[in-house]
């Protein structure tokens, strides 16, 4: 049976008639839409923020943290499920063999992600968390190339990272809290939840070349969602305060988690993990601005630093984009091709 087609229906329009493929692989094209995803999860720093006062959570209640993100995340993907419903008039599926691969998928970029990240945070110091979080831009092209063998580690996407992440390090390097000792369950966690972004990120391209990349997304924050939820809610976690503010906020977040990580695994299809993962270190600036906009803390914010930092992270950025003629095509390409 036919099903209706949708100019947004990337999947069907790419097998059809072999021409979004191609646009998403374009600089500019895929520049654009990381950039978008990296300038919404910016704003999900300083609005999880202001969503803790909204709700009542107190720093530190981790139970609680768990609720609001199981909460976020479900609603993200039933919001990325049902925009894509209405885009394409019918609801993104995934086959029966493809549930595994949500289950698996949830369980790295949702369920052991969060949980080892919430309970950093509170637990370490801000700039060192902020830095050892950034690695996971690192760890991306890292894992991608050796452990799943996706693509050819060089010494051109070593020296792109290692540039971007300078300018991570100088933006958080802003006088902010530095001090204390490196803890397991602090800074040690953050780096857990760093490697499993990194293997969600290799999973999401093996898997969206079998699976649609938007269904992939939405199914696995629903359950992702569900069992954060559940367990904050097992081991005590509340909703204080339900305000129309609050409210308001968590669907907000859910949004930006719904639209960004439906885009980035859209451009992870189409291009090798390196070429969209450097664009992670967009993520510390943005939220480093923003933060600054939407907490008052402009007046604090050292604006030079900041801009060397995006300099940096702009030529790591290059450097990682730049062409390369004996570059291997992505699973993907080769199909297609």
């Amino acid at each position: 049976m036919s099903r209706p087609s949708s100019a947004l229906d990337i999947n069907s329009y790419d097998v059809r008639t072999n021409s979004a493929r191609p646009v998403l692989t374009r600089t500019w094209c895929v520049a654009a839409l990381a950039l978008i995803c990296c300038a919404l999860w910016g704003s999900a720093i300083p609005c999880i923020k202001i969503g803790y006062g909204l709700l009542g959570i107190q720093d530190g209640d981790v139970p609680s943290e768990f609720l609001f993100a199981g909460v976020r995340f479900m609603l993200a993907g039933a919001i990325a499920l049902a925009a894509a419903t209405i885009t394409r008039h019918r609801l993104p599926r995934v086959s029966r063999a493809g549930w595994p691969l949500v289950i698996r998928l949830s369980l790295a970029q949702t369920i052991v992600q969060y949980a080892f990240f919430y309970i950093g945070v509170s637990n370490a110091s801000g700039v060192r968390g902020s830095i050892v979080n950034a690695m996971n831009t690192f760890l991306c092209v890292l894992v991608a190339a050796l452990v799943f063998r996706q693509e050819r580690l060089t010494a051109r996407k070593v020296l792109g990272c290692a540039v971007g992440f300078a300018g991570v390090v100088i933006v958080n390097l802003t006088g902010g809290d530095s001090g204390g000792a490196v803890t397991l369950t602090g800074e040690g966690f953050i780096l857990i939840a760093a490697i499993s972004y990194a293997v969600s990120s290799a999973l999401i391209h093996a898997y969206s070349q079998r699976e649609d990349p938007v269904a992939l997304s939405g199914y696995q924050f629903v359950l992702g969602g569900a069992v954060l939820t559940l367990a904050g809610a097992a081991l005590g976690g509340n909703l204080p305060r339900l305000t129309p503010a609050g409210i308001a906020m968590v669907l907000y977040l859910a949004c930006v988690s719904g639209v960004a990580y439906s885009l980035w695994s859209i451009l992870l299809k189409y291009n090798p993990t390196s070429r969209v993962a450097i664009f992670g270190f967009m993520n510390p600036v943005f939220g480093v601005v923003l933060s600054s906009i939407l907490l008052g803390e402009g007046a604090s914010l050292p604006w030079l630093q900041t801009a060397f930092a995006l300099v940096l992270i702009a030529l790591g950025i290059v450097i990682v984009n730049r062409p390369e003629g004996d570059a291997a095509p992505s699973p993907s390409a080769e199909r297609a091709g």
